[in-house]
């Protein structure tokens, strides 16, 4: 049965009960499989209904790179099972062949339907396992327990598991108490098998204030709907007078009180918007009330952005059904999913997870492997980033997810209270970034009297440099000059020139390169290309074009592209004439002359630098045509307008545009920036910021 997936590899995720977070452990395998394998894909051989979606299947679906729809991931329902295990383990190990065809990894999660520790509902996971061919990682709950009861559990599963011929490759325990962790892992040593742990993380189980409007049947009265994603970390009924609320308000609560209370109303509101005081989740006015009219002014014109919400309930009803809800790690909970991936990083060594399931590396890359592998690189030499933007939202979604992946260490610019303060109501976490306030901090001197001297020969005083550290641009870029900053990345809210201007006066080139310019790194299905120059130099010089190609393919070669130029022209080797063929033919002779152990070719038309076929007939006896991975268009007309149109016909992911040339790492945003677009380029440019690391070492 297991012959046509025998090429597959897969790990069924199971466990004895409910509540262990097997979504957290399959959401980091997967993850992982994405940053090594090409087609990844999940199974749910037994979904939890056909009358409502999967939330585990859904958010799973939406990481993996396999080309799978929801129908085709389920096998069968509880129901089938009770009706008849046998004729439902052979439709799951039919409808999962299917899947298994169209991947080259599947992440299989089991069943989840019950909520007592007993191995009786893993002997049905271990026969569809042993039936999938798929090899067993299982998972345990450590929350409330001690290590020897956590092993007793363990020894029974894995009895199990032996005597239905699965074969268990390792044991994550999650949900464990922190000081606990080391010990469980001891404990279950003796079961002979990889043990991994991961710690008890409130988050991850508490409840959106969506979920709680849900769970309330409440509707929304004021407040930011975008902060009706933050997660609620704990519930207080408001029962005592407002000093006493005050006293007990903690990170991301919820008060509960009615609408006539005015004055816990009040204070609440205002304490959220105070410094000094918690970031709070939301107020829940219960009993069906509504405030005075007076207050419900007075409560408009502060304009809170705190979510408050209104139910009929009473305060006990309230109450329970708040305590009651408990959150998903679903689509949508991308706090939550960063934390739970992250967890995983840490705690689980890919190169661990893909050695147990005997993972073959394939030769292509694709966007979601090249993705992981910036990651992966940037986090084994954490770099220090400069993040001028902290008052733009994306920029501090996208600092939450670096910090907790540990993918660079960050600084933001902007008031600190400000800016520490929008970052708690959206519920991202800035505990181990610092907050710099250009205007008053403690380098806003010492980078005025430099920046003077380095400009002192065009006429730049202390004064009106002064003025100029005032600007975030200017700040972070003197923050990467001397060196407190490793690399900066900035543009979500400003310019290309505003971002980069800076660095040409103050950062400057590095030896060898006159010439700033930019790749795009552009992730194709099954490789990564460098486009360049595609957002610095409008009409470069033949010169320039040569700085161009010989940054690029540096550029190319520190990310992981064998660098084969081509020099792109509307011709083809000696096929044409004129002055914008003759200055790419020149080009590429310079880089000859200067570079000649670098492969280039040109001039050359795209088509003949990437399609074997027609190099063949137009360019038999070269090494870089239908082979190129570095592309060098004549100008940035071209080469906009080229990255774009293959970005948008092809479905490539565009990473960049990633500067190149200066002395050190600064990276330029689109405006348009997405939070994922940000994450990738601090990653990037925390990569560049290691390789000028290792070339001053040597």
């Amino acid at each position: 049965m297991a012959s046509a997936a025998s090429s597959v590899s897969s790990v069924y995720i199971a466990s004895p009960e409910g509540d262990t977070g097997k979504s957290t452990i399959a959401l980091g395998a997967l993850q992982m499989l994405c940053g090594s394998t090409a087609r990844v894909g999940v199974f749910r051989p037994i979904a939890r209904s056909t009358a409502e979606p999967d939330y585990v299947l859904e958010l799973l679906l939406d990481h993996t790179t396999a080309d799978l729809g929801y129908e085709q991931c389920i096998g069968v329902t509880y129901d089938d099972v009770h009706e008849d295990p046998e004729l439902a383990l052979a439709e799951i190990v039919a409808r999962y062949h299917v899947v298994a065809a169209e991947c080259d990894a599947v992440v299989i999660v089991g069943s989840d339907y019950t909520d007592v520790a007993s191995p009786s509902e893993l002997e049905f996971n271990a026969r569809i396992a042993v039936n999938l061919d798929a090899p067993v990682l299982l998972a345990l709950r450590g929350a409330r327990r001690t290590p020897d009861e956590v092993y007793q559990l363990g020894q029974m599963c894995a009895a199990e598991l032996r005597s239905q011929h699965a074969h268990l490759v390792g044991i994550v325990v999650n949900r464990c108490e922190p000081d606990d962790m080391d010990a469980v892992a001891e404990a279950l040593t003796p079961l002979g098998v990889p043990v991994r742990t991961l710690p008890e993380v409130p988050l991850l189980v508490a409840p959106t204030v969506a979920e709680l409007q849900v769970a309330i049947g409440g509707e929304l009265y004021s407040g930011d709907l975008e902060l009706l994603q933050r997660e609620v970390m704990k519930v207080m009924v408001g029962g005592m007078t407002a000093e006493h609320i005050l006293e007990r308000l903690s990170e991301g609560m919820v008060v509960i009180a009615p609408a006539d209370r005015s004055d816990v109303l009040l204070a609440v509101v205002n304490a959220h918007e105070a410094d000094g005081f918690p970031s709070l989740a939301g107020i829940i006015m219960n009993g069906g009330l509504q405030p005075h009219p007076s207050i419900a002014k007075l409560m408009a014109g502060l304009r809170p952005s705190l979510p408050i919400l209104t139910t009929d309930l009473g305060s006990f009803d309230t109450a329970s059904a708040a305590a009651a809800t408990r959150g998903r790690v679903a689509v949508g909970s991308q706090r939550k999913v960063d934390t739970a991936i992250g967890l995983m990083e840490q705690r689980v060594d890919s190169a661990d997870l893909i050695a147990w399931l005997r993972v073959d590396r394939p030769e292509v890359v694709t966007p979601q492997m090249f993705e992981h592998q910036l990651i992966e690189r940037a986090r084994a030499d954490r770099k220090h980033i400069v993040l001028p933007e902290g008052d733009d939202d994306r920029v501090l979604r996208a600092a939450g997810r670096l910090l907790q992946r540990k993918v660079a260490d960050l600084t933001l610019l902007g008031d600190e209270a400000t800016v520490r303060r929008r970052a708690a109501e959206l519920g991202v976490d800035l505990d181990d970034a610092a907050v710099l306030d250009p205007l008053d901090c403690e380098y806003s001197e010492r980078f005025a009297v430099e920046y003077a001297q380095l400009r002192a020969h065009k006429g730049m005083t202390y004064e009106r440099a002064r003025e100029v550290m005032g600007d975030v641009s200017y700040f972070g870029t003197m923050m990467v000059h001397t060196g407190i900053a490793d690399g900066m990345v900035s543009g979500a809210a400003h310019t290309t020139a505003h971002t980069i201007r800076p660095s040409f006066e103050i950062i400057r080139t590095e030896p060898g390169v006159s010439t700033v310019s930019s790749i795009f790194l552009m992730c194709l299905a099954d490789r990564v290309l460098a486009y360049g120059d595609c957002a610095v130099v409008p009409d470069p010089t033949a010169e320039q074009l040569a700085d161009i190609a010989i940054s690029s393919a540096a550029t190319a070669a520190r990310f992981g592209i064998d660098p084969r130029i081509a020099m792109l022209s509307y011709s083809t080797g000696d096929s044409g004439a004129g002055v914008e063929v003759d200055k790419v033919r020149t080009a590429t002779a310079l880089v000859r002359e200067r570079r000649p152990d670098l492969l280039v070719e040109g001039p050359i038309q795209y088509d003949a630098a990437i399609e074997p076929t027609v190099a063949d007939a137009k360019l038999p006896d070269s090494a870089v045509a239908g082979r190129a991975t570095v592309f060098v268009f004549p100008d940035l007309n071209t080469g906009n307008n080229t990255y774009k149109a293959v970005q948008r016909s092809a479905g490539a992911v565009a990473v960049g545009p990633v500067l190149q040339g200066l002395n050190k790492p600064v990276n330029d945003l689109s405006r348009g920036a997405l939070v994922q677009d940000i994450v990738n380029t601090v990653a990037i440019t925390a990569i560049q910021a290691q390789g000028v690391g290792q070339e001053q070492s040597s």
